[in-house]
């Protein structure tokens, strides 16, 4: 299996699904299953119950978390999203480079684009 090359906190494009075209941050990477979790992309509506939060200080009694209609960002599979690079404003491919610094070889994420081939990690 290839390693994922889109990690928490990056800007990425949906390539397909009902989202095509849209661009969010990654608030969650999931290496074992493929996915991405996109904020504010693919959600779904999920009904809950109200249930009491567990190991509260005790205080006020038992706080509840709220019931009802909650919308929830879902994972997505990771080939369905593509990296924008943070200096030509573009999806992208991602090329790794290894790059010394302080004495020891790093590998960074660089952008495939011909004309930009900037490193994405900063």
């Amino acid at each position: 299996m290839q390693t994922m090359r889109v990690r928490k906190g990056d800007l990425v494009h949906i390539l397909s699904g009902k989202d095509r075209g849209k661009q969010g941050r990654v608030i969650d990477a999931r290496p074992k299953d493929g996915k991405v979790i996109v904020e504010n992309i693919n959600i779904a509506k999920r009904h809950t119950k109200p249930r009491p939060i567990q190991n509260t200080s005790r205080m006020g009694g038992s706080a509840m978390t709220p019931g009802g209609v909650i919308d929830k960002p879902t994972p997505l599979p990771v080939g369905n999203v593509m990296v924008v690079c943070p200096v030509c404003k573009r999806p992208t491919r991602v090329g790794m480079r290894e790059r010394e610094s302080h004495g020891e070889h790093v590998k960074v994420r660089v952008c495939k684009r011909a004309d930009c081939g900037q490193e994405i990690d900063r």
